[in-house]
């Protein structure tokens, strides 16, 4: 199977603007942001979508959010708050199938997102 986008920035394979990285995860600044801050948080795992999460990967996943929280509170985003984004396929709006926890921050969000 062909690895895809994420993978390879995970893997290394392709630069990427890198703000967080461990044995599990990696977490990058979006090339296309939709925030001032836009920041995707990926496992290293391939899990195509969140529909594939299985029991096992409980504790990544907690990951991914913990992380989230790290960046928030690392550039500065915490008091004022942030949205966290998981796409999950076509209508769901996701474009790369490797799960993916947006992080924007830096403006007032709105509701409903689109």
């Amino acid at each position: 199977m062909a690895k895809n986008l994420f993978q390879k920035i995970a893997d290394g394979e392709i630069p990427a603007d890198i703000i967080y990285s461990d044995d599990e995860i990696v977490a990058f600044k979006d090339i296309n942001p939709q925030a001032p801050f836009h920041a995707l948080i990926i496992p290293r795992k391939p899990i195509p979508t969140i529909l594939d999460v299985q029991p096992e990967d409980s504790l990544l996943i907690g990951r991914m959010f913990q992380i989230a929280n790290k960046l928030a509170r690392d550039y500065g985003y915490d008091e004022n708050g942030f949205r966290l984004v998981i796409n999950c396929k076509e209508y769901g709006g996701q474009d790369v199938y490797h799960l993916h926890l947006h992080l924007l921050a830096g403006r007032k969000m709105t509701w409903p997102p689109g």
